[in-house]
């Protein structure tokens, strides 16, 4: 660290504030806020940090630049603003390349209604932005089957109105519009509708649905059932968009809600906006994390941006876990009930994008969805470095017969079907499940070393902490343990075990890594059980055969190539054996399995 920054650190102030880290280029790297300004730049030179990416941040700063402010609040937003104007690249950054769709209503005499991309600071109400314009139009047609509105763009001023300048168009003449062009409307009329419309966006249908129920109920005392038919179908209409939208208490009014879960690269966000217990607006996004932040760091940065642009000015969000956000607004963390209900939705949408987005990578980019995966693995399983190459063993014996065993290799998550081998046990007699894998562990590496074959970063063990303490003595002899990470997996409760360790960990039951585990398992498995059932069969076959005095191996094989089976051997007539094997041999076998 410089002797400049040195004495910088050393006169910051115990305030509130934004910190500016630049390089030699004297180009912004990273941009942090801070409670205490002194305190937290001085972590960063006095800490280890186990992060790769924070020790390179920290080598690279040449010096640094402070801006103090009032609150913590404050803090937040001018770090936000900075990071979106000067993109350092250790930030996160939440990347908006859209233009979403709003609903404008126009500051004009007689306001249209209509969707837009463009905010014009005009004066006119801008209600979004909405993240998906399927929503917007849905909205749209909704109101336009509840209120005849204008669509036209005339000005529509008084002067010019009594002046009989306009003539009503074919819009009128089908009911979407009420003639206000020739005066057939009033101002006063068109702006009450105006007042139910900005409602039904607010996500408020009470006024309306009790406005349209009383005048069912007018029409109908005075016989006018047509007319009556024709706003029963609206409030129809209307209540059938509110069951859509309602997913809670109906008194849960002005809530923003936030959710996030990660995995080791990113995070998957959710936003939500409630009004009247309707989500009225929902947003997921991805955040690819740059320095392991923690989920609460990368859900604070989101909820300042998504409130920032969204224009939202509700004064209280409820999140998974407690969030520094500033004092402006009441942070809840729901316990149970409606809160928590839709904090879990929040949650399960965020899941639900997570997993879109990883069927999308595994198509488009497999390298990252490879990378991904491994990281994940590395960090599940506590390993030095990402398992590429794991291997899997197994041992197969039936009633103490023909033990064998089974390898099976991964690379990169995947089988590598070429690469799998079979063992016969050779050095131990009867089924000793211990010295079975003891040998074969042997084996496998006392080659691979011998060929100077790539080792692999990860063995599996299929068994729990016997199995694995034998293949781990295999390891000492040839001088492998510490060098290749070994685990087992015991089959009841899926218990994984390291070596020196008698408590074993549980995965998460839907977690990829546990996935994989499973699946080289269960691969193993079948390896080693169809190789072990090809064994009893052949054996069985060959030990019938065997049993006839005087004939040899090769005898043998020449007959089970032309029968197939020995069954069919003992049925042959003596001239079709006499066919293959001559008359000497073919008489013998005929007449073993007839006189018996």
């Amino acid at each position: 660290m410089s002797a400049e920054l040195t004495l910088q650190i050393k006169t910051l102030p115990n305030s509130p504030g934004v910190y500016q880290y630049f390089d030699k280029n004297d180009v912004i790297i990273y941009v942090g806020k801070a409670k205490n300004l002194k305190k937290r730049v001085a972590s960063y030179f006095t800490k280890n940090h186990e992060n790769a990416k924070t020790r390179i941040l920290v080598r690279k700063i040449a010096y640094m630049k402070h801006i103090v402010v009032n609150t913590e609040t404050d803090a937040l937003l001018l770090e936000n603003n900075l990071i979106k104007k000067y993109q350092p690249r250790y930030n996160i950054l939440l990347k908006d390349d859209k233009s979403y769709p709003w609903i404008c209503i126009k500051k004009e005499r007689f306001p249209r209604v209509f969707m837009t991309r463009r905010v014009i600071k005009d004066g006119s109400e801008y209600f979004g932005p909405y993240t998906s314009v399927r929503t917007v139009k849905a909205l749209l047609d909704l109101i336009k089957e509840l209120y005849p509105l204008r669509t036209c763009n005339y000005d529509l001023s008084e002067i010019k109105i009594e002046a009989g300048k306009y003539k009503v168009c074919l819009e009128y003449h089908l009911g979407n519009c009420k003639g206000p062009c020739e005066g057939f409307q009033t101002e006063g009329a068109y702006d009450q509708t105006i007042k139910a419309i900005r409602n039904i966006i607010k996500g408020n249908f009470k006024e309306s649905l009790d406005k349209f129920q009383e005048m069912m109920t007018d029409f109908a005392s005075s016989m006018e059932f047509e007319e009556a038919q024709k706003i029963k179908e609206k409030v129809a209409l209307l209540s059938n968009y509110q069951a859509k939208s309602t997913i809670i208490n109906p008194s849960i009014n002005n809530v923003d809600v936030f959710s996030i879960i990660s995995d080791e690269s990113y995070g998957y966000a959710n936003f939500f906006k409630i009004a009247n217990g309707a989500i009225i607006q929902s947003h997921t996004t991805e955040i690819k994390k740059k320095l392991e932040e923690t989920d609460k760091e990368l859900l604070e940065l989101f909820i300042i941006e998504i409130r920032q642009r969204f224009n939202s000015v509700s004064k209280e969000i409820y999140v998974p876990f407690k969030v520094d956000v500033g004092d402006t607004v009441k942070v809840t963390v729901p316990k149970l009930g409606d809160k928590k209900r839709i904090v879990e939705l929040s949650e399960r949408n965020a899941k639900y994008y997570r997993q879109e987005q990883f069927k999308q990578i595994k198509i488009v980019d497999p390298d990252r969805h490879v990378k991904r995966i491994m990281a994940q693995m590395q960090k599940d399983l506590r390993l030095k470095s990402e398992p590429r190459h794991i291997e899997c063993f197994d041992n197969s014996n039936i009633q103490g017969t023909h033990p064998v065993a089974a390898c099976v290799v991964f690379k990169d998550g995947k089988p590598s079907k070429k690469e799998y081998r079979h063992y016969n046990i050779k050095t131990v007699e009867g089924p000793d499940d211990f010295a079975s894998m003891e040998e074969v562990v042997f084996r496998r590496y006392k080659r691979l070393l011998t060929e100077d074959q790539p080792l692999p970063q990860l063995i599996v063990i299929d068994g729990g902490k016997g199995q694995l303490s034998s293949a781990l003595k295999s390891l000492d002899v040839l001088g492998l343990r510490g060098k290749i990470a070994i685990i087992g997996i015991a089959k009841r409760l899926e218990e994984i075990y390291y070596p020196g360790d008698s408590i074993p960990m549980y995965l998460d039951k839907k977690s990829e890594t546990l996935k994989i585990i499973q699946f080289l398992r269960n691969e193993a498995h079948r390896f080693g059980i169809t190789f072990h059932r090809n064994k009893r069969s052949k054996s069985a076959i060959q030990s019938e055969l065997e049993q006839v005095p005087d004939i040899g191996k090769q005898t043998i094989i020449t007959l089970l190539k032309k029968f197939k089976s020995a069954k069919r051997v003992k049925n042959a007539t003596f001239e079709e054996l006499k066919e293959e094997i001559g008359n000497s041999r073919a008489r013998k076998i005929f007449d073993y399995f007839h006189t018996k």
